[in-house]
C-alpha cells in the first residue's frame, strides 16, 4: 500500500519517517518544496503536486495547519478529480464543522474520509506513542487501525466531528493550564517567594499537572526555542475553540483572557517559539 502524506512541517516530517520505518511506501508533498529535502535521503518519495500524490496513493494523510490549507491542497478542482476511490485521513487540528464539511466534499468526489487528530508532539511521533483520536465509522476504524498504530494508539471517538471536538477540548486545556501556571509563577517570582518551595507544594497537591514541570524551566530561562508546538498554532486552536463554543452558547470568558495573553505574546515576536512563550505576555512589560 502506498501512503501519501500532505504537509511535512514539525509533525509531518517525523510522521513520514515513522511510516517508512514500518516498511510502508510513502510519498510526500509540501507547498514549501524545501521542506521535503530532508526526507528524500530516508526513502520518502516526493510528489511535485498534490494531484500526483493523490493519484499515486491509496490513502492520503493530511497534516496541514488549518482548513483553508486543506481547501487549497485537497479540494481544488484538479485534486478533486483524483479523489475517487481514495481514503483521506485528516490528522491536523481543525474545527468539528470544518471536518464534517470536508468529509462531505471528499465523499461527493467519490472518496472516503475519516479524521484522526493526535495528542502528543515530535517525541511521541518518533516513539510511536501518540494518542490518536478517530472520528469514523466502525468499518473505517477497523480498516485503518493497523496503519494508525504505526503512529500511536488509535481510539474510536465516534462519527466525523467528534474526534475534532475532543482534540480542541484537549488543546483548550493546554492553553488554560499553561496560562494559569504562568500567571501563578510570575506572581510568586515578583513577590519574592521561593519558586522551588512553591513547586514542591504544588507537586504534592491535587492541583498539579505534569505540564507545569515541563514548562517551568523554559519560563524561568525565557528560552522557547526548538518548539514541539508553536505559540501561533495554540492561538489558532484557541480561536477555533472559541468560535465553536460560542455557537453552542457556552460562556468562554475565561478563554478570551487566555487568547489576549497569546496575542500579546505574538506581538513580542514569539509566534514560532514554543507555546510556553505565552509567559512573555503575562510578565510585566518594560516601559
Amino acid at each position: 500500500m502506498k501512503v501519501g502524506l500532505i504537509g511535512t512541517g514539525l509533525m509531518g516530517q517525523p510522521m513520514a519517517l515513522r511510516l517508512v520505518e514500518a516498511n510502508l511506501e510513502v510519498m510526500a508533498y509540501n507547498r514549501t518544496a524545501s521542506k521535503l529535502d530532508p526526507l528524500k535521503a530516508d526513502g520518502v518519495q516526493v510528489a511535485d503536486s498534490p494531484q500526483s500524490l493523490i493519484a499515486a496513493s491509496e490513502c492520503i494523510i493530511l497534516m496541514l495547519a488549518d482548513a483553508p490549507a486543506i481547501e487549497t491542497v485537497l479540494l481544488s478542482p484538479e485534486s478533486r478529480q483524483e479523489l475517487s476511490g481514495k481514503t483521506v485521513i485528516q490528522m491536523g487540528t481543525i474545527a468539528p464543522q470544518e471536518s464534517r464539511t470536508i468529509a462531505e466534499r471528499v465523499t461527493e468526489a467519490g472518496g472516503e474520509y475519516l479524521e484522526a487528530p493526535v495528542l502528543g508532539s515530535i517525541p511521541q511521533v518518533k516513539s510511536g506513542t501518540l494518542q490518536v483520536m478517530v472520528g469514523a465509522t466502525e468499518a473505517q476504524f477497523q480498516q485503518w487501525s493497523d496503519l494508525l498504530k504505526n503512529l500511536g494508539e488509535p481510539v474510536l471517538i465516534g462519527s466525523v466531528g467528534t474526534a475534532a471536538a475532543t482534540k480542541l477540548g484537549l488543546n483548550q486545556l493546554i492553553a488554560a493550564l499553561t496560562s494559569a501556571f504562568g500567571l501563578s509563577l510570575s506572581f510568586v517570582q515578583h513577590q519574592g517567594a521561593d519558586v522551588e518551595k512553591f513547586m514542591q507544594i504544588l507537586r504534592e497537591s491535587a492541583l498539579y499537572a505534569p505540564t507545569f514541570d515541563k514548562k517551568l524551566q523554559r519560563m524561568q530561562d525565557g528560552n522557547y526555542a526548538n518548539p514541539n508546538f508553536p505559540t501561533k498554532h495554540l492561538l489558532k486552536d484557541t480561536n477555533l475553540f472559541l468560535k465553536a463554543a460560542a455557537e453552542l452558547g457556552l460562556n468562554t470568558s475565561s478563554l478570551e483572557g487566555v487568547k489576549s495573553l497569546l496575542e500579546a505574546a505574538l506581538t513580542l515576536g514569539v509566534a514560532d517559539d514554543d507555546y510556553s512563550a505565552l509567559f512573555e505576555g503575562i510578565k510585566p512589560q518594560k516601559k
